[in-house]
C-alpha cells in the first residue's frame, strides 16, 4: 500500500505485541492459537531444502495457516516462531498441516432479494474487504481459545474477502485459513489469498518480484501454476496481487502482465479470480495512480483481453479520477463495478473521512465499487472486546447508527454499506437451519446446556445469520435486538429481544428462496423471561413491490410462551403454503404482561417430513501425533469423512467430544474438515486412556453415531 505499508527488516522477529496499523507490519495482528486452547509456539526451523514426502507433524503439533516466499528466501535467520518456506518447493504431500488448512465448504450460490433500504442498489456497487485475521506467522489453522476475535458476520454485503497479511521477515504469499473460507463460502463470498511484494523501505527485495514472474525454458510461469495448485488444494478462490517493490523496468512490468495472464488462464477453469492492486505501472516502477488509467490499464485489460478480474484502486483517488476510471472501464467493455475504490477504515472506522458521493452517490448510478481496508477496526479499537461489544460495533459499521437497515439514521460522515449496497443470501433449499451461532463465544451450548465453559472462536462453525440486522417493525416502542452470549441453544450465541413492548413487534430474520411442500414445517426454539409472550411465525410468499417496501408476511400462530426459564420448541406446519416459495422469515411477538419483555430465539429451521435417521458417522478416527507433559496431552486427531446422502446431504461439520471415566461428555471442538488439533487434554484421575468421540453433524444439527478412538497415557 502507499505511505503506510507492511514490511519489516528481514532479520527481525515479528513484533507481535504491537497493534498493526498501515505503518506497521502485518505480522502483528490478532494473536491466536488452536481451537479451545493453544500450548506451544510456532515452528522455528527454516524449510530451505526440497521437501520430503509425507513430512511428519512438527514437534509442538499446533497447525498454522501457510505462508511462503515465491522462491528464494531472505538472508540471515528467521525470527522466533517464523518458518521461511519456498512456494516453488511446496507440494500437498509435504504439508503436515494440510488437513487442518483445507476448506471443505463449497462456494454457495447467492441471490439478491429486494433491498430493505430504499437507497440500496441491486446490480451496482459491490464490496471487497481486506482483513487481517491474525499474524502472518503463528496464525492458527482452526480457531483459538478466546472469544476476542474478528468474527465477521455481515457477509451479505461482501462480494470478495482478501486474507490480508505478509511481511518481508516472515513470508509474502499467504493462504487463507480454513475457518475463514468455510464461513465465507457458506454465505457465497469468495476468499482470496494475498501476494504482497513489500516496498524496499519495509524489507522488500526486487528479486522476489522476479522470482514470482520467472519463466522456465518453455516460457511457462511455474509460480503461477503453483499458486493455482495451492488455491485448489486448500479450497479458496484466487489471489490478490500487490506489487509494491520499486526499482523495476518496463521489461519486468511486461513479465508481470504475462504472469497475471498465465495465472488467470490456469485458474479460470476452476473458478479462481485475480485482483490487481494499483501500485506497479507499465514502467515497472511503483507509482500509485488512484485510478484506472493508461499507466496501469494493461494489468486490468490489454489488447488481448482480460488480465485481472478486478482492480483495487489506491487510496489516492479523487472524485474526478474515479469518474474517469469508470468511463475507461466502460470503453474497455468491462464493468465499472470491477474497480474497488479503497476506503481506509483501519484507524478511524466509521469516523473515517470518505467522499461517498464519488463512489456510491445517492441520487444516481454508482460510479464504481469500493473496498474496505481493515474493517476489523470494529474489534481492534474497543476497550471492551467482549463478543457482545464487538457485534454492537460491527453492526453499526455495516448497518448504521440506527442499527436498522430499513430505517437509517442521518449520519454526517459514515455511509453504512446497508444503505447503499443490496444484501444477498444463500438460503435457497431445504433443509435450512440456523442456531444464531456467530463463530465465537464464551462457552459452548448443546440443547441449551453448557457442555464447555472455555471461550472459543472458529468461524467455520458459524451459521448463516440473518443478513439484515435488524429490521424491526412496530407501531410502538422499538425493542433492543442483539446477538447475545449469556445464553444459547446451540453454539455460543442467541438472539436477545428486550424492551417494554407497547405494540406487536415484527423482527425480520432470513431472506430466502425456499420451495414449500405439504410436508414442510418450521420449527422455532425460543425462551422467555418472567412474563408470557405471544409468538407468531411469519412466512413471506412474495417479495415487497419496491426497495424499502413492507414485506407481506403470512402469519402462523406459535402460541403463548409462558414465563419461566427454559427453552421451548414450537412447530408450525406449512401445508397451507404448499407449492409456494418462502421469500422471507420473521417472528412477531406481543407482550402479555406489563413488565419489559426478555425473549430469546435459540434456533430456527425449515425442513420437510420428520427425520427418521441420523447422518452417517465418520470412520477410522485416529490419533496421528501426540505429546504429553505434566498429565496434559496435545494431539492431532483425524478421521475419514462421513458418507453424504440422506435428508441433510453432506455433513455440515464434525464435533469432537471427550468421554470421561464417569460417562459424562465434554465438548472439545469442531471443524468442517477431517482433522482437529486438541491443545490441552488433561488426564482424568488415573485413567489408562483418554476416550474421544467424533460425530458428523448435518444441516439440521442432527448428530451421527460416534466414531471412537483413545489416547493411552
Amino acid at each position: 500500500m502507499p505511505e503506510t505499508d507492511h514490511g519489516v527488516d528481514p532479520g527481525a522477529p515479528p513484533p507481535t505485541a504491537i497493534r498493526p496499523t498501515r505503518r506497521r507490519v502485518l505480522a502483528t495482528g490478532a494473536g491466536a492459537a488452536a481451537l479451545l486452547g493453544l500450548a506451544g509456539r510456532a515452528r522455528a526451523a527454516a524449510d530451505t531444502a526440497a521437501p520430503a514426502p509425507a513430512a511428519p507433524a512438527p514437534a509442538d503439533l499446533a497447525p498454522y495457516a501457510s505462508y511462503w516466499f515465491p522462491d528464494s528466501l531472505p538472508a540471515g535467520t528467521p525470527g522466533p516462531g517464523i518458518v521461511w518456506r519456498s512456494l516453488s518447493r511446496w507440494t500437498p504431500g509435504s504439508d503436515p498441516d494440510l488437513a487442518h488448512n483445507t476448506s471443505t465448504v463449497p462456494l454457495a450460490e447467492r441471490f439478491t432479494p429486494v433491498p430493505a433500504n430504499r437507497d440500496a442498489r441491486m446490480g451496482q456497487a459491490r464490496i471487497s474487504s481486506l482483513v487481517s485475521f491474525g499474524p502472518t506467522a503463528g496464525n492458527p489453522s482452526q480457531g483459538s481459545p478466546t472469544a476476542d476475535h474478528y468474527a465477521l458476520t455481515h457477509w451479505a454485503y461482501i462480494d470478495e474477502l482478501v486474507f490480508w497479511g505478509g511481511s518481508a521477515g516472515e513470508g509474502i504469499v499467504l493462504a487463507p485459513n480454513a475457518p475463514v473460507v468455510d464461513a465465507a463460502h457458506r454465505n457465497g463470498v469468495r476468499v482470496l489469498g494475498n501476494v504482497f511484494l513489500p516496498p524496499v523501505a519495509y524489507g522488500g527485495d526486487l528479486r522476489w518480484t522476479r522470482d514470482l514472474v520467472q519463466q522456465d525454458s518453455l516460457g511457462r510461469f511455474p509460480i503461477a501454476d503453483r499458486l493455482v495448485q495451492v488455491a485448489r488444494t486448500y479450497g479458496f478462490d484466487g489471489w490478490f496481487v500487490n506489487a509494491e517493490t520499486d526499482g523495476g523496468d518496463s521489461a519486468l512490468a511486461g513479465r508481470m502482465r504475462e504472469f497475471l495472464r498465465a495465472l488467470r488462464a490456469a485458474g479460470e477453469p476452476h473458478g479462481l479470480r485475480i485482483t490487481w492492486y494499483d501500485a506497479m505501472n507499465t514502467s515497472g516502477r511503483v507509482g500509485w495512480q488512484g485510478a484506472l488509467n493508461p499507466l496501469n490499464q494493461e494489468f486490468f485489460e490489454d489488447r488481448s483481453g482480460k488480465v485481472s478480474d478486478t482492480m483495487f484502486v489506491d487510496f489516492r483517488w479523487t472524485p474526478d479520477t474515479l469518474a474517469a476510471s469508470g468511463a475507461l472501464a466502460d470503453r474497455l467493455g468491462r464493468s465499472r463495478h470491477e474497480l474497488w475504490a479503497a476506503v481506509d477504515t483501519e484507524s478511524r472506522g466509521w469516523d473515517s473521512p470518505v467522499r461517498w458521493d464519488a463512489i456510491v452517490p445517492r441520487g444516481r448510478d454508482h460510479v464504481v465499487s469500493f473496498g474496505f481496508y481493515r474493517p476489523e477496526w470494529t474489534r481492534n479499537h474497543l476497550a471492551d472486546r467482549s463478543p457482545g461489544a464487538f457485534h454492537r460495533a460491527d453492526d453499526r459499521f455495516w448497518t448504521g447508527e440506527s442499527l436498522d437497515p430499513a430505517r437509517p439514521a442521518p449520519e454526517a460522515r459514515w455511509r453504512a454499506p446497508a444503505t447503499a449496497v443490496a444484501d444477498r443470501s444463500t438460503v435457497t433449499g431445504l433443509p435450512f437451519a440456523c442456531s444464531f451461532n456467530t463463530g465465537h463465544g464464551l462457552r459452548w451450548y448443546d440443547g441449551g446446556r453448557v457442555v464447555s465453559d472455555t471461550p472459543w472462536n472458529h468461524l467455520g462453525l458459524q451459521d448463516r445469520l440473518p443478513g439484515r440486522r435488524w429490521v424491526v417493525d412496530t407501531a410502538g416502542e422499538r425493542p433492543s435486538v442483539t446477538l447475545d452470549f449469556a445464553d444459547a441453544w446451540r453454539g455460543g450465541s442467541s438472539v436477545l429481544v428486550e424492551g417494554g413492548l407497547t405494540a406487536p413487534v415484527v423482527i425480520g430474520l432470513h431472506s430466502t428462496r425456499l420451495p414449500l411442500t405439504r410436508g414442510s414445517v418450521l420449527e422455532l426454539v425460543h425462551a422467555t423471561g418472567a412474563d408470557p409472550v405471544g409468538v407468531e411465525i411469519g412466512v413471506a410468499v412474495r417479495e415487497p413491490s419496491a426497495p424499502g417496501g413492507p414485506v407481506p408476511y403470512t402469519w402462523l400462530p406459535a402460541g403463548i410462551r409462558d414465563g419461566g426459564q427454559g427453552w421451548r420448541t414450537t412447530r408450525a406446519p406449512l401445508a397451507s403454503l404448499a407449492g409456494r416459495t418462502a421469500y422471507g422469515l420473521a417472528v412477531r411477538i406481543t407482550a402479555r404482561g406489563k413488565r419489559p419483555v426478555v425473549w430469546r430465539i435459540g434456533a430456527l429451521s425449515v425442513h420437510d417430513e420428520t427425520r427418521t435417521r441420523r447422518p452417517a458417522p465418520p470412520t477410522a478416527p485416529a490419533v496421528d501425533a501426540s505429546a504429553r507433559q505434566d498429565g496434559v496431552a496435545r494431539l492431532r486427531l483425524s478421521w475419514r469423512a462421513a458418507a453424504s446422502g440422506g435428508a441433510g446431504g453432506r455433513p455440515r461439520h464434525y464435533e469432537v467430544w471427550r468421554v470421561l471415566p464417569d460417562g459424562t461428555r465434554s465438548f472439545l471442538g469442531g471443524t468442517c474438515g477431517t482433522a482437529l488439533y486438541l491443545p490441552a487434554v488433561p488426564r482424568a484421575g488415573r485413567e489408562r486412556a483418554a476416550a474421544f468421540e467424533v460425530r458428523a453433524v448435518d444441516e439440521l444439527y442432527a448428530v451421527s453415531a460416534p466414531a471412537r478412538t483413545t489416547l493411552t497415557w
